[in-house]
């Protein structure tokens, strides 16, 4: 009886050995496997602005680097929201990515109250890929050239003058300026990056906080006047535009990241896979030449550093815009 009993056991314990055994080996397998048909990167913004400037970046050399096709998929609406919510429900399998980015992990679940997704509990962290900051732009003929002269106009204007932006992370940096600066403007969402630096151009609004890649062509053919960056370092692709810390503002620092996700369960070693292929990419100078033309700055991560990353600014972000809403009320 009792030796029945320990056969039992050990039986039990190879079956289980067994099982373990196998589900290691499938996972190994389908990493081994993986890409075997195109995959998408959902961008949640339109075309032509800086998330989709990366997303393409990226697919292109994911495809040359795998032979297999990698779409990008722009998903605009809701701020981000929508095409950030589609990514979260998709299959976790690696098939399915999604462009992250500062606003809408790190301000839009403090804003919305419910945007569709939750940035820590529906996502895995991949790759981060950029950072950058932003420009704080206007109109050539604009009186003003500095922060300081734009703080000085504003507070002769309280609530007079506008500004714009296309997310909430820049929406809220319009926010932080005016606390840091004691003064009031009037906010004006725009859905496209295209279409709200035309209109500032025009000046159909005073002054927007742009990503660098939807701005600086419009600053470079002059139809756009560079008020300072939301950093305290220079920029190569705009080395004469001061930093807010240059500029008399040091705590306006707010600059944003644009990296890789996929949904929460997609399996470890595909994940480890990706990271590893897209740290490849940032280190080709082609790559890091375009990014940079950009303004961006190629910042590779491990899935780790970059999972500390998003938790940070989320917590980070959540404060600026408790301080935002109590100053508000």
């Amino acid at each position: 009886m009792v030796v029945q009993i320990l056969n039992n056991c050990f039986l039990g314990i190879a079956s289980a050995i067994c099982i373990l055994g196998g589900l290691s080996n499938r996972a190994q397998a389908q990493a081994t496997q993986y890409p075997d048909h195109p995959i998408r990167i959902i961008v949640p913004n339109s075309a032509g602005g800086g998330t989709d400037a990366f997303a393409r970046v990226i697919a292109q050399k994911l495809g040359e680097a795998w032979g297999q096709t990698v779409v990008v998929d722009n998903k605009p609406g809701a701020q981000g929201n929508l095409g950030t919510a589609l990514g979260a429900k998709a299959g976790a399998d690696g098939y399915t990515l999604t462009v992250a980015y500062t606003s809408a992990f790190a301000v839009s679940p403090f804003i919305y109250p419910d945007p569709g997704f939750d940035p820590l509990k529906d996502f895995t962290a991949v790759a981060l890929g950029v950072t950058q900051p932003y420009l704080v732009v206007t109109q050539p003929q604009a009186k003003f050239n500095s922060l300081q002269e734009l703080a000085a106009q504003a507070r002769a204007k309280p609530d007079s003058m506008t500004y714009s932006s296309t997310s909430s992370q820049t929406e809220l940096i319009g926010q932080l300026f005016m606390m840091l600066s004691q003064t009031r403007m009037t906010y004006v969402p725009y859905k496209s990056a295209t279409t709200a630096v035309v209109d500032l151009a025009r000046g159909e609004v005073d002054v927007m906080y742009a990503s660098l890649p939807s701005a600086i062509p419009f600053v470079q053919a002059g139809k756009l006047k560079a008020i300072a960056l939301t950093a305290n370092k220079r920029v190569e692709a705009l080395p004469e535009v001061k930093t807010a810390a240059e500029s008399g503002f040091a705590d306006f620092d707010a600059s944003g990241w644009y990296g890789i996700v996929a949904p929460k369960g997609t399996p470890t070693d595909i994940v480890e896979k990706l990271n590893h292929q897209i740290n490849l990419i940032l280190a080709m100078p082609d790559v890091q030449k375009s990014l940079s033309a950009g303004g961006f700055e190629v910042a590779p991560m491990s899935v780790a550093e970059f999972d500390a990353l998003i938790k940070r600014d989320y917590d980070r972000w959540g404060k600026v815009v408790k301080a935002a809403q109590q100053n508000q009320k």
